[in-house]
């Protein structure tokens, strides 16, 4: 376990230094690929040569590489590249997971923590459009299993609140052709998703609309769906942006909360829990935010003004359970009304 960094490190290392690029389709020495990724080149051999044992390339002779079939989403012009992923994952939020300690500490995010030291931030331009390229742009077969674990059926609208590169909405509208949507974000992944939905066959059934839900939701949706969102927020200002759904929200609309739902208790291992409790400890130290059991989504969901109705597992075509799960809520009455 605490050797775990070590593949997550190296992958770093191969995407920073644009390892995959070089290689391209084609075998080249260590010499080669040295001079491309300005880098030593006995130590860039030893990283390759590590990199083989993982099965990232393929050392063709002595000194000479090739990336393999693993390897070829480490490119940045794969179709299928991981190259955003592997540095969001392995470069941007590990520097905040080595401050893990101090945390747990004081309570407070990695990102306060350096602050407060005077240690200036990461997150520039290139990281902000790193986060954007990882977030909502899997493919579209990816989100199947939420779209299709809620019966859209009866509603018209949804909208995607923070809903990034827009592949979620996407595979909502596509298994629900009777229904438009509103893809709402920060103007950033608004100009990012543009793309996707120019081209998409359906065009005509989905807005793009640029907002900070922290300000205001657009109204005009039926069915409010708030994917990895809220978990990236303490209760107070996850409050906030409930109430600001809550303000638009008809009276016969849902909202859908798509998150890792946690369990009261953890008694034992369970390697099926892990993803949702290494997501729990990831918001600690990213943003602050945090993961809920369904007895904490309770509490939360009144406070902003919903009555949580249940918790929804989200099975994939083969049955099989994801980690995340719906929480389903529906607007509560307001006073006097």
């Amino acid at each position: 376990m605490a050797m775990a960094y070590s593949r997550s490190r190296m992958l770093c290392a191969a995407a920073r230094l644009g390892v995959a690029d070089a290689l391209g389709s084609e075998e080249h020495t260590i010499d080669e690929l040295a001079k491309a990724c300005q880098s030593d080149s006995d130590s860039l051999y030893r990283l390759l040569r590590a990199l083989a044992s993982l099965g990232i390339v393929s050392e063709t002779s002595p000194r000479r590489f090739i990336l393999t079939d693993l390897g070829q989403p480490l490119r940045k012009d794969a179709p299928n590249s991981a190259w955003s992923a592997i540095v969001f994952w392995s470069d941007l939020l590990a520097e905040s997971w080595s401050r893990l300690t101090d945390c747990v500490r004081t309570g407070k995010s990695a990102g306060r923590l350096a602050e407060s030291a005077g240690i200036p931030s990461r997150w520039d331009a290139e990281a902000s459009t790193i986060f954007r390229a990882v977030m909502g742009t899997a493919p579209v077969e990816d989100y199947a299993p939420i779209a299709t674990s809620w019966n859209f059926g009866a509603h018209r609208v949804v909208a995607d609140l923070g809903g990034g590169g827009g592949a979620l909405l996407e595979a909502i509208l596509t298994h629900n052709p009777q229904i438009s949507g509103l893809l709402v974000d920060r103007q950033e992944s608004i100009d990012g998703a543009a793309p996707r939905f120019a081209k998409w066959q359906a065009v005509g059934r989905c807005k793009l609309i640029a907002a900070d839900l922290l300000e205001a939701v657009p109204a005009g949706a039926d069915v409010y769906v708030m994917k990895h969102v809220l978990h990236g927020y303490k209760d107070d200002v996850a409050a906030k942006i409930l109430r600001n759904c809550r303000s638009v929200i008809p009276a016969d609309g849902a909202l859908l909360i798509v998150e890792f739902v946690l369990p009261d208790v953890v008694r034992n291992a369970d390697p099926n829990l892990e993803t949702r409790l290494m997501s729990d400890v990831n918001m600690m130290v990213v943003t602050g935010g945090k993961e809920r059991s369904a007895a904490e989504w309770k509490p939360l969901l009144n406070s902003g003004g919903f009555e949580m109705k249940r918790v929804i597992p989200v099975v994939d075509a083969d049955g099989h359970r994801q980690d995340v799960s719906i929480v389903e809520a529906a607007p509560a009455a307001l006073p006097g009304g």
